[in-house]
């Protein structure tokens, strides 16, 4: 007999320490020289990733107009809205959350210059399933490293989702190599982020994250590595360099 999956806790999985540090960089949010430079650099790379994914599971044809036409997209942990834009670009309902207040006005403002209709809030994982929300696709990228609850919110963000459904996350692995590169190179010598953005000890690695998500009620169908290469200074995915950065895709079961 089948456990019933877990629920999502009412109690709010968000580390306020956390968001203190993004909404300290919220207006910096669409300088791409800005701190948020490494985002900007691996964007394409994620999205690329993101859009394959989304248009495999729902049979939609990225080379159409609007191939994401009729689907809503939850961008949990929006920040200036980096991924909800392209989402909305390729015709998604999107609702952008984000537990930083000061994200929201950055992003809602960008959205408006940009000409695209998105739904920004300031709210939670936790609070909008509790509200009934249900969407198709949840991208999850980045967020889950910094929430003091790893289980409750991926069990969240399950819920949010409707049968069939495709989650899509990203995190940082936990070993010395991530340390060198996401703390020592990103946070201390190129100062691409501010010192002590990461805790290397939240780090998750992917058996741990595959785990997690089995937990949660998911199904683990897929992860990739981002690879940056210091000579060409880009980002690649890579299906067998998962020690650094790293990209999951799991399905809610019909």
């Amino acid at each position: 007999m089948t456990a019933p999956a877990p629920t999502a806790s009412a109690t709010s999985t968000i580390d306020t320490a956390e968001v203190a540090k993004f909404e300290a960089m919220a207006a910096e949010w669409w300088d791409p020289e800005g701190k948020f430079k490494p985002l900007h650099m691996l964007n394409p790379c994620r999205l690329d990733y993101i859009t394959r994914q989304i248009a495999a599971e729902f049979d939609r044809d990225l080379a159409a107009p609007r191939p994401f036409e009729g689907l809503r997209i939850l961008d949990i942990g929006c920040g200036g809205g980096l991924l909800s834009e392209p989402m909305a670009r390729l015709g998604a309902d999107v609702v952008g959350a984000d537990a930083a207040a000061r994200n929201i006005p950055v992003a809602e403002v960008h959205a408006r210059q940009s000409g695209l209709t998105i739904d920004y809030r300031h709210t939670t994982a936790e609070a909008l399933a509790q509200a009934g929300e249900q969407f198709d696709a949840v991208l999850n990228m980045e967020v889950v490293e910094h929430v003091a609850d790893p289980l409750a919110y991926l069990t969240a963000c399950r819920e949010l989702l409707n049968p069939g459904g495709v989650m899509v996350c990203s995190t940082l692995n936990r070993n010395p190599k991530s340390f060198v590169q996401a703390i020592v190179g990103a946070e201390w010598v190129m100062r691409w982020l501010p010192k002590g953005t990461h805790d290397w000890r939240k780090f998750i690695t992917p058996d741990e994250l595959f785990d997690l998500l089995h937990k949660a009620g998911l199904e683990p169908v897929d992860r990739t590595g981002f690879v940056f290469n210091p000579v060409r200074w880009d980002w690649s995915l890579s299906d067998r360099d998962l020690s650094c950065n790293y990209v999951t895709t799991s399905l809610k079961p019909r």
